[in-house]
C-alpha cells in the first residue's frame, strides 16, 4: 500500500518523464504495485479486500455441534471440520468460535459471580468458632 505522499511522488516522477522501475526502485516499491496506483488500479491509503471469509461455509456445522455439546472440545470439533475440508490452523477455529458467539452459553459452566447467591441466615458472632483441644 502506498501513502498518500508515495502516491503523489508517484505521479509527479510519472509526469516528469521517469520510467514505472525507476519510481518503484526510488520509493522502494514493486514496479507492479507502482503500475497499479499510477493507472487507478488502486487509491492511495486504502488497502487491498483480504479474501473471501474462508470459515462461512464451516459455521452452520460448528453451530450445529455447539448447539448439540456445547461442551464439545474445540480440538475435536477442529478434528471433524479438517475432515470436511476445513485447511485454518486450530486458533482461526477457536477465535472464530469466540468473535461469531458460536458457543452457546452454559448454565452450569457460567462463573459464579454472575449467578444469584443464596444468604444464609446465622446469629451474629456464630459465623466462626475456634475450638481448642
Amino acid at each position: 500500500m502506498l501513502t498518500q505522499e508515495d502516491d503523489v511522488d508517484a505521479h509527479a516522477l510519472a509526469a516528469k518523464g521517469w520510467t514505472i522501475s525507476a519510481i518503484a526502485r526510488h520509493l522502494g516499491h514493486d514496479r507492479k504495485t507502482i503500475r497499479a496506483y499510477l493507472t487507478g488500479g488502486r487509491t492511495a491509503g486504502v488497502r487491498a479486500p483480504a479474501g473471501g471469509d474462508a470459515f462461512e461455509r464451516f459455521v452452520d456445522y460448528t453451530r450445529e455441534r455447539l448447539r448439540e455439546d456445547p461442551h464439545l472440545w474445540a480440538t475435536t470439533l477442529y478434528d471433524e471440520l479438517v475432515g470436511l475440508g476445513f485447511e485454518q490452523s486450530y486458533q482461526t477455529l477457536t477465535r472464530q468460535i469466540r468473535e461469531r458467539g458460536l458457543r452457546p452459553p452454559c448454565e452450569t459452566c457460567r462463573p459464579a459471580k454472575q449467578r444469584p447467591v443464596a444468604i444464609i441466615e446465622h446469629p451474629p458472632g456464630g459465623g466462626c468458632v475456634k475450638r481448642t483441644v
